[in-house]
């Protein structure tokens, strides 16, 4: 039976974990496996992880976003990879709609959902003021249409569905990229370059917090952090990312 692995990374988001977690095994009716990934928090996230007997790797200190998803995808068993923000609430039918347009063709490689809180083309605003409201909201919007699904030059990685013959062939996140910011887009580079083709899910809709991790960092810091990466990415590539969004 084909199974999809979930990966989580978090750092001190024991909240936002549990949260996370109960939605997916509230609202997954696919197989799956869940692998949490833990940066070294210091909060009660792995007593939590032990107490509801979650699959976690512990790593020793705070490696940033792209490196614990690659602690994560070496561990996975899964024939498709979910990337998942610690701090999304996923919703009816979420990945039984998104496993349906990666597998829709061959050239699919990546798929994300629509959602609140997210840069370019797969926001969306709807009118809900709780979590409540929205998961009435999404059980209307996560009709399975196809009609609604829209090939784009980049996705973004908060809820990043990926086969796994991509990562065969393409590879892991770039970790030059932590702790994180333009490593999801070098990602969808890297897809596309190599023949494979990127979807919007939009009969898929998720909630999401929105940059719960960093958040925390000073935002002279994190502009500093995505002024580097975007550097990067444009040194690696001889292209501006941003023409993709």
């Amino acid at each position: 039976m084909r199974t999809t692995s979930i990966i989580i990374p978090t750092y001190n988001g024991q909240r936002h974990l549990e949260a996370c977690v109960a939605s997916v095994r509230k609202y997954t009716e696919v197989p799956y496996e869940l692998i949490i990934v833990d940066n070294a928090s210091t909060d009660d996230t792995i007593d939590y992880c032990r107490r509801e007997k979650l699959t976690f790797i512990s790593l020793p200190h705070n490696t940033g976003f792209p490196i614990a998803c690659n602690y994560g995808l070496r561990a996975a068993r899964g024939d498709a990879l979910l990337l998942l923000n610690n701090d999304v609430i996923v919703s009816h039918r979420w990945l039984s709609n998104m496993l349906t347009l990666l597998n829709q063709h061959e050239h699919v490689g990546i798929v994300g959902p629509m959602a609140n809180y997210v840069s370019g083309r797969q926001k969306v605003v709807y009118p809900y003021h709780s979590l409540d409201e929205f998961q009435r909201i999404a059980y209307e919007v996560n009709q399975s249409d196809p009609s609604k699904w829209r090939q784009v030059e980049r996705l973004v990685g908060f809820c990043f569905l990926f086969k796994r013959e991509l990562m065969e062939r393409i590879g892991y996140l770039d970790e030059q990229f932590s702790p994180g910011h333009f490593e999801d887009d070098d990602y969808c580079y890297r897809a596309r370059i190599n023949g494979y083709h990127l979807f919007i899910c939009g009969d898929t809709l998720v909630h999401h917090h929105g940059s719960a991790s960093f958040n925390e960092h000073p935002s002279a810091a994190l502009r500093q952090l995505i002024d580097r990466n975007y550097a990067i990415f444009k040194n690696k590539w001889h292209v501006d990312p941003h023409i993709f969004i």
